[in-house]
This record gives C-alpha cells, structure tokens and sequence, in this order.
C-alpha cells in the first residue's frame, strides 16, 4: 500500500539507501534480542523494495511481454543467490562485520546505479499517468483484502510456497543423511538448479506463452513440482535426485513467474502495489513455516510420507489453479468493461 501511495521508485530508493545504515549496525548488537531486533528492522526495510520492484516492472514492461520480464528479474535474483553465498563465506572468512559493511556498500552503490537509471524515467511515467487519469475517468479500487477470489489464489500461492520450499530446508537434510551426499555433491546438485534456470527459464516463458494458457501453464509447472518431490519416495539414486531437480526446475520455471504476472493483471492500475504485496505476504508466511512443518513430519513420520504428501499436496494445488485462474481473470476482464 505505501508504494500505491508514494510510487514504486521513492519505495526502491528508500528502501536501498535505508538499509545501509541499517547493515552497518547489526555488528553492533550482540545479544540475541538485539540481534533480533536489527534482524527484525532490516528485513522489514529489505523487503519493501520486493512489491515495488514488482510494481515497477509491470509499469516499464510491454503488456505482452510482462511474463519475460518478470522471468528476467527472476533470473537476476537467482544468479545472485548463486554467487551470494560463496561472496559471503569469502567475506566472513575475513571479518563478519566486513561482510555486513560489504552489504552496506553493495545496497548504496545499487541505490545509486537505481537513481541515475530510472529518476528521469519515473518523471516521465508520473506525468503519463497524471495525464491518462485524466482522459480516463477511473473507477476507484478495492482493497486486494476484500478480493475474495484473489484471497483464494493467495492461499494456493501459499500452499505451493510450502511444497516448493521444502528445497531449502528438508531437501538439504535428505540428501545428507538418507542419501548421503557429501556437502560436495550437495553443492553440485544446487549449482546445477541455477544454472539450469538461468539457461532454461527465458525459453521456457516464452513457449508457455506461446502454447499455452495462464491456466494449464499453472497447472502443469505446479504438477511437475509435484511429481519432482514425489519420485524421491521410491529412489534417491543420484539420477534420481538429478531428474528430481530438473524437474523441479522447469515446473518452478513454469509457475513462479505466471504468479507475478496473475496478480499484475488482476490489480488495478492504482493499487498494483498492495495486490503485489499481499502475494508477498503468502509466500513469507511460507517461508515461515515450512522448515518446521517439512522437520517435523520427516521426524515423525518419515522422508518418504513428506514426500508423497508433498506431492499430492502439489497435484490437488494444480487442480486449484487450473479452475481459480480463468474464474479470477474473467471477473476481473468483465469489471474493466463495466469501468470502460
């Protein structure tokens, strides 16, 4: 809601410039509720720039070709988390607090290189949209909080989120001590995740929006998720555990993304933000939860349970999809003809 209110470039700015100080503190604190608390505040600060980079995507891409941006911006992210944690295992092996300033710099030298890129380019789009508001009398826009459908899809973004999360808890763990890979071999394995998505993901996109709909796109990558963490019930031979990751690959591929661009045309063009970050919302709750959920019912009742269940959980998410998609976006194209 504060980027539907202030505009998504003041959002980015303050967010990256507000966590420089913010990085450099955290070496100052030292017990665990202070750790906390600065933890607590530069996430807070951190992750406002996620709704508005989504809402500044969706301004500065072609209509037809939002779904490839957002894979674009995807690819960045993830080439980032692939080179982020060798950089900062170098940096802490130097000084923890070395790192932390490290961060500091990296987010103003990147708030800086956002400033001189997008100023002129956010003037301009402020001054086009003063400009279609006012040929174009706008209908004024609910809450995404109010959108039933749209708290449905969330829920299933949620319910996804869990599944696919499991990569980076519990999937770890069974490698290590159900199939006992090295933390070499780990290594291997998720190396290859991201370079396969760099490698495949624009391709992909750009056959999903060829082929296919909004719809079996979502139906189908959240399948193939599915399918990915069923199959390591029954073997976890290292073919296995390499088909398993290059499937999941291509479904997050096919699902991540279309997300994005499902809230995008949902919103309004006045409240893209708040849809954006309520999506957010979905997947942070996941984030939460999952490694306690994933650890807990491996503990309990075993890898194999957590893997069908995981799966079946998938398959009955791509069903949901594949009917809340089309009656979600045919609502929302018979209220824009209503406005027009």
């Amino acid at each position: 809601m504060i980027t539907d209110k202030i505009g998504e470039y003041r959002v980015q700015s303050l967010s990256l410039f507000l966590s420089v100080p913010l990085f450099c503190m955290i070496p100052l604190f030292t017990t665990e509720t202070g750790l906390a608390g600065i933890i607590l505040a530069q996430s807070i600060v951190s992750e406002t720039f996620r709704p508005a980079n989504s809402v500044a995507i969706t301004k500065y891409a072609k209509p037809e070709n939002i779904t490839r941006a957002f894979s674009l911006n995807r690819m960045a992210v993830n080439l980032g988390f692939s080179i982020g944690p060798a950089l900062g295992g170098i940096l802490s092996a130097i000084s923890y607090e070395f790192l932390f300033f490290s961060n500091a710099l990296a987010a103003l030298l990147a708030g800086l290189m956002y400033i001189w890129f997008f100023k002129d380019r956010a003037r301009v789009a402020k001054e086009k949209a003063k400009t279609v508001k006012e040929v174009i009398v706008v209908k004024k826009e609910s809450s995404p909080y109010r959108d039933g459908k749209f708290l449905i899809y969330c829920a299933f973004c949620m319910f996804f989120a869990i599944c696919f999360f499991q990569l980076f808890s519990t999937l770890t763990i069974f490698y290590k001590d159900t199939a006992h890979l090295s933390q070499q071999n780990i290594g291997y394995i998720l190396g290859y995740s991201g370079f396969l998505i760099v490698l495949l993901e624009m391709g992909l996109v750009q056959v999903a929006e060829k082929y296919f709909t909004l719809a079996f796109t979502m139906l189908f990558g959240t399948f193939l998720c599915g399918v990915s963490y069923a199959m390591l019930a029954f073997d976890y031979s290292i073919i296995t555990l390499v088909l398993s990751m290059t499937l999941l690959c291509v479904g997050e591929i096919w699902t991540l993304p279309f997300m994005s661009t499902i809230t995008a045309l949902r919103s309004g063009e006045n409240n893209k933000g708040a849809y954006m970050g309520l999506n957010g919302i979905s997947f942070s709750i996941a984030f939460i939860v999952t490694p306690y959920i994933g650890t807990l019912i491996a503990e309990k009742l075993g890898f194999s349970i957590l893997w069908i269940g995981t799966g079946v959980l998938a398959v009955a998410i791509a069903v949901g999809f594949y009917f809340i998609i089309p009656w979600m976006l045919k609502d929302k194209n018979k209220v824009e003809e209503d406005v027009i």
